[in-house]
C-alpha cells in the first residue's frame, strides 16, 4: 500500500527535464561553456548589447551571429602553458544569445572592441503593425 502511495505520488511532477523547456532561450547554456557578462540599452536609436570579454583578441577569438532576432557571441580564450600555483581564470567557450527588439534591422548591425569590451549596436527602425481587414468565407 505504501509503495503503491509513493509510486502515484511521483507522477504528478512532470518529468525534470520538462521544467526547462518554456525557458527562456537566454537562461539556457551548451555544457561546458560559461556565460559572457552583458549590459543591454538603448542609445540613439540603436540597441545596444556591451559583452565584458578581457583578454581576448576578437578578430580572431569572438564570433557574432545572428538568427531569427536573436544575436549571439561566441568566444574561445586558450589557457597559457605556464605552470602555475594557481589560476582563478576562466578559459574555454564562452556564449551568450540574446533576443533582439522588434524593428532591429540585421543587416545595419556593428560591432566594435575597446579595452576588453565588446559593444554591438542594432539599429532599431519604427516598427508598423497596420491592422488588416479578415474577409469571412463560407456560411450563408
Amino acid at each position: 500500500m505504501a509503495g503503491e502511495m509513493l509510486h502515484r505520488r511521483a507522477h504528478w511532477l512532470p518529468p525534470f527535464a520538462d521544467w526547462f523547456e518554456d525557458f527562456p532561450m537566454e537562461l539556457r547554456m551548451p555544457v561546458g561553456e560559461h556565460m559572457i557578462r552583458v549590459e543591454e540599452s538603448e542609445e540613439d536609436g540603436a540597441y545596444v548589447v556591451k559583452a565584458e570579454l578581457p583578454g581576448i583578441d576578437p578578430a580572431k577569438d569572438v564570433e557574432i551571429t545572428v538568427e531569427g532576432g536573436v544575436l549571439t557571441v561566441h568566444a574561445e580564450r586558450s589557457e597559457e602553458k605556464k605552470e602555475k600555483h594557481r589560476s582563478e581564470f576562466r578559459y574555454g567557450s564562452f556564449t551568450r544569445s540574446v533576443r533582439l527588439p522588434e524593428g532591429v534591422n540585421e543587416e545595419d548591425i556593428s560591432a566594435t572592441y575597446d579595452q576588453g569590451v565588446l559593444t554591438v549596436k542594432a539599429p532599431v527602425g519604427a516598427v508598423e503593425k497596420a491592422a488588416r481587414k479578415i474577409e469571412i468565407t463560407g456560411g450563408s
